[in-house]
This record gives C-alpha cells, structure tokens and sequence, in this order.
C-alpha cells in the first residue's frame, strides 16, 4: 500500500510540474498593443491562473510569416495556437471561406452573426476532425478599397496593381480573368510595397489602414462594404489535449469573452478609425446608386467563379439559404 502510495504521489507531481511546463505559443498578424493582441495576453492569463503555470506568448505582428505559415507552424508544433482570418482558416477547412470569400452576400453584421451562429456547431466540429479546437471567433470589419488614385465603379480599379494574399492563387486568376492585376504578397509587405508603387490597391479594413498606416500612401478609400474580414482563435487538439481541465475550461470561457468584446469592439472601431483617417488627409469616396449597380453585377459575376472554386459548393448554398431565411423573416 505504501508503495501504491508512492506511486500515485509521484504521478501527480510529474503532472503538476508538466502543466506548469506547457508552453502555448500563439501567432497572429494582428498589430502589437491592439485590441485584438490585448485579448489575447487577457485570455493567457486566465489559462496560466486556472493551469497552475505554463508559458503563455502571443508573436504579433506577422513575426511568425504569413497566416498560411503559422498554419504550418502549428501543424509540426512550433506554434500551439493563432488568431488568424479565413485566409489562414481555409487552409485547416475550406468551407470557413463562406463567411469571408462571397463578396457583397452580407449586406449588415446582423446577418454575419445569423449565419455564422447557424454555422459553427458544425464548423467546429471539422475543424476537431483535422486537429484543431476553436476557442472564439470574431470579426475585425469590413473590407474597403484604399488606393492612391480616385475609384468610384470597378472599371477605375483595372489598370492598378492590387495587393493578393500570396496564400490565394484561386483569387489570384479569378481576378486576372476579370481584368485585374493581382500582386501576391504578405500582409507585412503591404506597407513598403504601397510606398514603392509595387502596388496601388489594398482591400483593407479601416482599422488595419491606421494602425498600419496604409491610408498615408492609398490617400482614397471606397465607401464600400465588399466582405466582412472573419477569423477565429484556434489551438492545436495535441494542445489543447495536454492541458488540465481546469486550464482547458479557463481558456475556453476566456475565448467566448474575447471573441464577444473583439466583435462589438472592432466594429465600433470602423468609424472611429475613418473619422481620424479623414482628419490626416483621407478622401472618402462614396459609388451613386448607378456605381452601385456595377458593383452589384460585378458580385453577381463572381459567384459562379467562387462557388466550388472558393468556397466549397455546399457551403456556397448553405449560406445563400440562411440569407434566405433570415431576410424572409425581414421587413
């Protein structure tokens, strides 16, 4: 017996001090300091509290490469987590792209959060099957185009070099067939590139066009809400699976908190960023109803291209059905 008592002594300590050993490594684009980083160090604290120890570092800033590479990161151990956006999510599951990838489908944030609720039990549960857990989801805007030059209609984009996710090289040649100049590239690239002429175009939330300084070179920004930038904070099952219970629950009810505070706050912070975009020197530039329409059929153009190429088919038509529902119900 006392030897049984040993041994059952010496397991638990060998967890103990595993537990205060673990490591959770996250990688994210998103700027030092900002709302989305500050989240993330808050919901480390928590887990390091609840786990008993444990290393918790957050690598801002794209310092661990583009989304594609911290996915890959992940995958062979060297991260254990990221805050990333569809770009980087559609390399674990295609079909997130849905939420991200369909062009003037959303026409509010009300309808984001409709399909995205519809959507999630079983988005993550794919995304478990490939080995990974989803611990918040959040948004960070929509996209808008900023660019050196005045466009109000889709033709005044042709002619100018736009920034593509190096990642993308579907959206890549969906672009070049409709006459457009993609130049794939990391969104760390995306400052120097604008201020050389490498480009001329971002598609952009008003919230990264500050904090990067984007809008200081791509002086115009179409009052556009072209899709709504979407991601999720993931960490690995292997993980997530070594940790405690009481760390497992910690970090779990510190993402839903973060992945509320992160989508009320970011959208709050569109027209707070425009607003001091403007009083340095940004013009905004609003379509006319008939601008509009071409953008309209410009997105109507794109479906065919994206459905089944971009966006998985079903999850194409899954989407187009909640819209359908929710609007129905609708004044």
């Amino acid at each position: 017996m006392r030897r049984l008592a040993s041994l059952l002594l010496g397991t638990l300590l060998a967890c103990n001090v595993f537990a205060a050993d673990m490591q959770l490594r996250i990688g994210t684009l998103v700027p030092k300091n900002s709302l989305y980083h500050r989240q993330l160090l808050e919901m480390g604290e928590a887990w390091r509290n609840a786990q008993g120890g444990g290393k918790y570092l957050v690598f801002p800033d794209g310092s661990q490469g583009g989304e594609a590479d911290m996915v890959r990161r992940m995958r062979i151990g060297q991260l254990q987590g990221g805050l990333l956006s569809v770009v980087g999510l559609r390399e674990i599951e295609p079909g997130i792209a849905a939420l991200q990838n369909m062009p003037l489908m959303f026409r509010s944030w009300e309808e984001v959060d409709y399909v995205r609720e519809k959507m999630r039990p079983a988005m993550e549960q794919r995304f478990l099957e490939k080995g990974f857990v989803v611990l918040a989801w959040g948004d960070a805007g929509w996209v808008r185009f900023f660019s050196k030059k005045p466009a109000f209609k889709p033709d005044d984009f042709k002619g100018m070099k736009f920034f593509a996710w190096g990642s993308e090289s579907e959206q890549q040649e969906i672009m070049k067939s409709l006459g457009y100049t993609p130049v794939p590239l990391e969104t760390g690239d995306i400052l120097p590139a604008i201020q050389t002429g490498m480009i001329d175009a971002v598609p952009s939330t008003p919230y990264f066009a500050l904090a990067t300084q984007i809008y200081g070179t791509a002086q115009n920004m179409l009052d556009l809400n072209w899709a709504p930038i979407v991601g999720a904070l993931v960490v690995t099952k292997k993980s997530w699976d070594e940790m405690t219970p009481a760390g497992q629950q910690a970090l779990r009810e510190a993402g839903a908190r973060a992945g509320a505070q992160i989508r009320a706050k970011a959208r709050q912070e569109v027209d707070e960023a425009v607003d001091a975009m403007k009083k340095r020197g940004l013009t905004v530039n609003t379509p006319t109803p008939e601008q509009m329409k071409a953008w309209n059929a410009l997105a109507d153009n794109l479906y065919p291209r994206i459905r089944g190429k971009l966006v998985p088919a079903a999850t194409f038509d899954e989407v187009t059905a909640h819209l359908k529902a929710y609007r129905s119900g609708k004044p």
